[in-house]
Formats: structure tokens, C-alpha cells, sequence
């Protein structure tokens, strides 16, 4: 049994949080690949901030898995919940940024509603579902 990143430093809520921001990111990158939009016409520098914002979430939710005392949890926890704070405005600028945004977000809420829970992990190293 793996033995987990425990302290009062870290929100209850915390898991669930970085569950949801993921897969809310994830329908809407799966959204701008299902509208055929033209690579020119991608919000690279959008997209490029948003991939980093989702990165820290995959790594904050690495770091909930790893053993107590591995990590510095104060700063992880301080670095992620600003990543969170950030991620919201993120995907905006990115439908801000797409000339079709209204069929973008007609497909996010169909895939975000066909979203298995555990593509949340996809991409955290050593995550085992039967582990939490």
C-alpha cells in the first residue's frame, strides 16, 4: 500500500479540485482538435500557458501520492493552488482566442460530460487507480 503526502497543509478538497480542473482542460483541448480549427488561427501562446497550468496540476496530483516528508507539501501546495487560481482564466483566454468559440464549447460540454473520471491521471507518472 503507498503511503501518501499527509499534513494539515494540504485542502481536503485539494484532489477533487485538480480531478476537475484536468478534465475540464482535457475536453476543451479534445474540443479544439474535434472543431478542425487551422493551426494558424490556435491560440499558441493561450494554449502554451494552459498546457503549463495543466502540467502542475498532473505534477501536484504525482505529488499527493508520494510519501509523507518527500516533499516540501507547503510549497506544493502554495505553487498549486495558485496554478489553479490561474486556470480558469486560462481556458478563457483560449476561447477568447479561437474564431469559433461557440462550436468549441458545444463540443467541451458533450465530451466533458463522456469523461471518465480517471483520464484525470493521464499522463501522472505511476498513478494506479486501485491505489487511492
Amino acid at each position: 500500500m503507498r503511503h501518501r503526502a499527509s499534513s494539515a497543509a494540504v485542502p481536503l478538497d485539494l484532489r477533487t479540485r485538480l480531478e476537475t480542473a484536468r478534465l475540464d482542460t482535457l475536453a476543451l483541448l479534445r474540443a479544439l482538435d474535434q472543431s478542425l480549427i487551422p493551426v494558424p488561427h490556435l491560440p499558441h501562446a493561450a494554449l502554451r500557458h494552459l498546457y503549463e497550468l495543466d502540467a502542475d496540476c498532473a505534477e501536484a496530483l504525482w505529488a499527493l501520492d508520494q510519501p509523507a516528508g518527500a516533499l516540501d507539501v507547503r510549497t506544493m501546495v502554495r505553487d498549486t493552488l495558485r496554478s489553479l487560481d490561474h486556470l480558469l482564466a486560462a481556458r478563457a483566454a483560449v476561447h477568447a482566442r479561437i474564431p469559433t468559440p461557440s462550436r468549441v464549447a458545444a463540443f467541451e460540454s458533450s465530451i466533458r460530460a463522456e469523461l471518465d473520471p480517471g483520464e484525470a491521471y493521464n499522463d501522472v507518472p505511476g498513478h494506479f487507480p486501485q491505489n487511492r
